[in-house]
């Protein structure tokens, strides 16, 4: 396909960096002699492959990276066709993209556009999936994104789910039920009586709430969701595009639950913003600690060391959240570059069907991503993703993935963790009103900043 000229990016792109590096977690171990091109030395991440590879797929999840290295020299073996994989590290993606693609005879043929900020920024770059081999594999379209001019910019390749994870086992334990966990006075019961316990009991209620990088995205990101989406809800009206203004009306519900994190983990609340901690659940993978606030991507780590878990929804206070389901959604959206030749655009095609259709390559990326909507994907063994559909089929609410259009979401977070630390530290009601300073006001002026 013709190449295009570069376009200035929209300055809400930076959201495709952080809200998919929120899904992250920890980098994973560097192959051998590998690294992604900006991690730094301690973060490298899996990569594979040489420049001049047919196929190149940047990857944004650190937690797939051993698997996409795996999967590619399968396929290199089963076709011949030459695979790069390269994976950003957590908190990197957009400016490791913007680095590649400005590389013309080395550019990605294969990337993420997870978001319609996303696509404003990079939708020329990508080609029109409509009648293409891998949308003709497509059984669910929901997450699909296309620009203004209707062209399917980006193909979600799989759903994800995000809550509080549970262990079973340590609740029953303690003494406690599950049908305990139905709102937020339940929970709180519960995981204060363990916190308090925790000595005795030899584990603690909630694991380390860090916030340092690889462990804040769950607070300022995920749980930050769960004010955004009761904005919408008590609206009435999703919203469509990122709104100029929120008005906070929910957040002492969120300061709810993350009172009741912070002052109830394994770790003095003092200390969170030093990090170092939470090692991406490990914690809760040792038994040390009985909630986990985290999604379904953690399915695979955990469920091998605590076999009796569920996800739960983030209960905070809000009338009638007996009824509320988990978080679903995804950021997971395949673009092809359209600035790369046909044959590599066709090549690139290929192997994204043999991801979707291939025994046990969508076996092993449904295990570790999420339910994959294609007709030939393997089905998912995801005990959290059917967490999710249960809510659904009984009729639970779907909170939506509302925190996507945290407007110039890196600096937006940035303010959110500053405010979140110096409450950690010192949990005084001027901290706090910082803290929705920071959320509302710093909310109007990233919207202001990045859509002159």
């Amino acid at each position: 396909m013709k190449n295009m000229t570069r376009r200035a990016f929209v300055g809400t792109s930076g959201l495709l960096a952080a809200t998919l590096a929120a899904c992250s977690g920890n980098a994973a171990p560097a192959a051998e002699g590998s690294a992604a091109g900006s991690a730094s030395d301690e973060d490298k991440l899996a990569s594979y492959g040489a420049d001049d590879a047919t196929v190149y797929w940047l990857n944004f999840k650190p937690e797939i990276a051993d698997l996409l290295v795996d999967l590619a020299k399968k396929y290199e073996k089963e076709t011949g066709v030459t695979v790069k994989v390269e994976t950003a590290a957590s908190g990197t993606y957009e400016q490791t993209l913007t680095a590649r693609m400005d590389k013309e005879d080395q550019a990605p043929t294969l990337f993420v556009i997870g978001n319609q900020a996303s696509v404003k920024s990079w939708g020329d770059f990508a080609i029109d999936l409509a009648g293409s081999s891998i949308q003709a594999e497509e059984i669910d379209d929901t997450y699909d994104l296309y620009d203004d001019s209707g062209k399917l910019v980006s193909q979600g390749y799989c759903y994800e789910c995000y809550g509080i994870i549970v262990n079973k086992d340590l609740i029953e334990k303690a003494g406690h039920t599950m049908d305990e966990l139905v709102n937020f006075d339940g929970l709180k019961t519960v995981v204060e009586d363990i916190h308090s316990r925790a000595s005795e009991l030899g584990f603690d209620a909630f694991t380390a709430c860090d916030m340092s990088d690889d462990s804040s995205w769950r607070f300022t990101g995920h749980m930050a969701n769960l004010e955004y989406f009761y904005e919408e809800k008590a609206a009435g009206k999703k919203w469509e595009e990122c709104p100029a203004t929120i008005t906070g009306e929910f957040l002492p519900n969120y300061k709810q639950l993350f009172d009741l994190c912070i002052n109830n983990c394994t770790v003095d609340p003092g200390t969170l913003s030093t990090g170092g901690t939470y090692a991406n659940g490990q914690e809760f993978i040792d038994g040390k600690a009985a909630f986990d606030v985290q999604g379904s991507w953690q399915y695979a780590s955990y469920s091998e060391a605590q076999p009796n878990t569920v996800m739960i929804p983030y209960y905070c206070g809000v009338e009638g959240e007996e009824q509320a389901g988990l978080n679903c959604g995804t950021e997971n959206c395949w673009a092809v570059n359209a600035n790369v030749d046909e044959d590599k655009q066709e090549k690139t095609l290929d192997f994204m069907v043999w991801l979707v259709s291939d025994a046990d390559a969508s076996a092993q990326l449904v295990e570790q991503l999420g339910i994959m909507p294609f007709k030939n994907a393997a089905e998912s063994t995801n005990v959290y993703l059917n967490d999710a559909a249960t809510y659904t089929s009984n009729g639970n609410y779907v909170m939506d993935w509302a925190t996507n259009f945290q407007p110039g979401v890196d600096d937006y977070r940035k303010g959110l963790v500053s405010a979140l630390n110096a409450y950690c530290a010192d949990q005084t009601d001027d901290n706090w009103a910082a803290f929705q300073t920071a959320f509302v006001d710093g909310w109007a002026k990233q919207y202001e900043k990045n859509n002159k």
